[in-house]
């Protein structure tokens, strides 16, 4: 039995079938336009932010890593002594000689009196070695003048030997009468000797004498030498009992205390110019390649912030990085090794008009930025300093209160009537503070 068959389907062929037209689906104008000027934005941006690179911000190098310097001057005794004044004090403003510490000058004064009497006595007794030069050249006179004496008596004593001698034949003179006339002559004889051996030490003392005497006065004989560098020893001790401010500046770091007993250097306390500050600028190594001593530098401190410039120059490039100098420098050679951009530091001159009107402290924070549009200048100092960095007078100034301390000793003990005045070398220094006279306990 056969089953019923479905009725096959009538296949329409795909040619026959009218095409369709497919529409795009309709853009967004807006969304074209803000995608192209975002694009024309980023365009722009990028051509401006080359040409700033290119034009200004490749001509300066600049960090964060700068800070101020100074120099910070420890005051420290150069004698031993007990402290019985403060003159000064931490954040007082001092000039330069003002006292600031006061030592016990008892044991420096007595030094002093001593060293000033031995050179009085080495120049009496100078002055008496020159004044035995005199005598010594009358002994030789009157020495020759015996020997003179000594040969006339010969001359005669041996004529009346003679005269006798020939009388002894007749009987005319007896042997007694001969033999005086031939102890005169031995005698006359012995007193020549006597006298030309007086000539001859009389000659050598003398010439020992004017051998401690010729070609010097009484202030470059050797004791005399001796005794007044003992005085001026003892002169700078004696005011090395009072500590002076070497600059003006501020005190800073006050550890002496009232009473205390210091030694020779020991740092009592710090005096800071601050208007000889400078910037020391930390830069990497990669930003060191065009910078160049005499460039200008623009910076930035934190204490004023943005409202105050600071316009300095640059005045030298340090020799080595922080690292190399460090107390325990890096060992790059073990197998252990990071590398770590390392920095230079570079020293930035300050405008002493600006520090004046808005002045720094050691250590205080600053923005620094370097011109390096101008390379022409040296990467390195190749001369050396002209002048000193610093200079300290008060050191010219004793010495020369020393020499004149000498000087009145001499004179007052030479005979050149000289007044013999008490030296003031180690009188008390007058406390003062800031031009007023006023001291803190003593």
């Amino acid at each position: 039995m056969n089953a019923p068959q479905a009725p096959a389907s009538t296949a329409i062929p795909a040619s026959s079938i009218p095409a369709v037209p497919v529409q795009p689906p309709a853009g967004n104008p807006k969304r074209r336009k803000a995608l192209t000027a975002l694009a024309s934005v980023v365009v722009v941006a990028g051509l401006g932010w080359a040409a700033y690179e290119y034009l200004v911000a490749s001509h300066y190098e600049s960090t964060d890593n700068a800070y101020v310097q100074g120099n910070v001057i420890q005051i420290t005794p150069q004698i031993g002594g007990t402290v019985v004044a403060l003159m000064a004090d931490d954040t007082d403003f001092v000039k330069a000689g003002q006292p600031l510490v006061q030592l016990d000058p008892a044991d420096a004064k007595v030094a002093l009196e001593q060293a000033e009497a031995a050179l009085a006595q080495a120049v009496r007794q100078a002055r008496t070695v020159y004044a035995n030069n005199g005598p010594l050249t009358a002994q030789i006179a009157l020495r020759n003048a015996e020997v003179s004496k000594a040969n006339s008596d010969i001359a005669r004593a041996a004529d009346d030997l003679a005269r006798r001698q020939s009388l002894v034949g007749n009987g005319a003179v007896s042997k007694e009468e001969l033999g005086h006339a031939q102890t005169q002559l031995a005698n006359a004889r012995s007193a020549l000797a006597a006298a030309q051996a007086g000539v001859v030490a009389a000659r050598e003392q003398l010439a020992s004498n004017q051998a401690l005497t010729d070609g010097t006065a009484i202030e470059q004989n050797p004791a005399v030498l001796v005794a007044a560098a003992k005085v001026r020893e003892a002169f700078l001790a004696s005011q090395r009992t009072a500590l002076s401010a070497p600059v003006d500046g501020y005190v800073a770091k006050r550890t002496v205390q009232l009473g205390q007993r210091v030694a020779a250097g020991m740092p009592l306390m710090s005096v800071v110019p601050l208007n000889e500050v400078w910037v020391d600028a930390n830069f990497k190594e990669v930003q060191l390649r065009n910078i160049r001593i005499g460039q200008p530098v623009t910076l930035v401190a934190d204490l004023y912030g943005k409202k105050v410039d600071y316009h300095g120059t640059v005045s030298g490039l340090g020799v080595g990085t922080g690292a190399a100098f460090s107390l325990l420098p890096a060992q790059n050679a073990t197998g252990n090794w990071i590398k770590v951009v390392q920095r230079v530091p570079v020293r930035i001159a300050l405008d002493p008009r600006q520090l004046t009107e808005h002045p720094l402290r050691v250590g205080l924070s600053m923005n620094a930025e370097v011109d390096v549009s101008q390379t022409s200048g040296k990467a390195l100092a190749d001369a050396p300093r002209d002048a000193a960095l610093a200079h300290m007078q008060a050191f010219a100034v004793q010495d020369d209160a020393g020499n004149e301390d000498v000087r009145r000793v001499i004179a007052a003990n030479s005979g050149r009537g000289g007044k013999a005045v008490k030296s003031n070398a180690s009188a008390p220094v007058s406390p003062t503070v800031n031009g007023s006279h006023a001291a803190l306990p003593h």
